[in-house]
């Protein structure tokens, strides 16, 4: 059994990824802003035989990131695996000039990541090993019309982890995983309305989250000498 972080908990990817996993047996430590949907996650889970526990989360928060940490070692005596899910897409065109909304994607998708990392990685290497998995997007391979902003902030957490991986010693392990279009509330936070009419014929064919949830299994389950830097996770017609 390993004890696994998860932001970004209470939907979409974080929400399969916690389902999995506590089924495979392992401990989830569930982190979100949205109370009531962890609450109802932690309990599924429990009525389904595994083992949960919840903490409000907000990862734009440096201090609120090091407690969620603290709190797994101290309940725990030790983290394992984090999944640093959380991130936000509110889609547009650079000349909207949505500058609140770029901050937002950047708060979220880039400096919750590095909270992320700054609060995990003292643990990780008292103890000589750990997992950082890092969700990240094709978007972190390609740059799309009125996701610009987007996109760079997957590049940028796509390079953070690779930092990651060639700066850790060798114990720990770290993976980037970067799904395609996957059923998610992400496109919920689009405002402007040319991106959101793209974003709805994008969205055609979408996985479910669960096959994302699978990837962040297979790589957290190997061996502790092979270390899965990075996958990634299309529907088929997606090119």
């Amino acid at each position: 059994m390993k004890i696994v972080l998860i932001t970004g908990a209470s939907s979409g990817i974080g929400h399969a990824t916690a389902l999995r996993l506590a089924r495979e047996g392992h401990h989830v430590v569930l982190g979100a802003r949205r109370e009531d949907r962890l609450a109802a996650l932690a309990k599924e889970i429990h009525d389904a035989g595994g083992t949960a526990d919840v903490h409000r989360l907000d990862v734009t928060d440096r201090a609120d990131v090091a407690e969620f940490a603290d709190a797994a070692v101290r309940a725990h005596g030790r983290v394992d695996v984090f999944v640093a899910n959380a991130g936000v897409m509110p889609l547009s065109r650079l000349d909207s000039l949505l500058v609140d909304e770029w901050d937002r994607m950047i708060d979220v998708n880039v400096r919750g990541l590095l909270h992320g990392i700054a609060a995990v990685l003292p643990h990780f290497r008292r103890a000589g090993s750990g997992h950082f998995v890092t969700i990240a997007s094709t978007g972190a391979h390609e740059v799309v019309p009125t996701a610009a902003v987007y996109c760079g902030t997957k590049y940028a957490a796509r390079a953070i982890t690779e930092g990651l991986r060639l700066e850790a010693d060798p114990g720990i392990r770290v993976t980037t995983v970067s799904p395609g279009v996957t059923e998610s509330e992400l496109a919920d936070s689009i405002s402007d309305p040319g991106a959101r009419e793209a974003m709805r014929t994008y969205r055609a064919a979408t996985l479910p989250p669960d096959a994302i949830a699978g990837a962040v299994s297979y790589a957290i389950g190997q061996p502790a000498g092979v270390d899965v830097n990075e996958i990634v996770v299309r529907p088929t017609t997606q090119r």
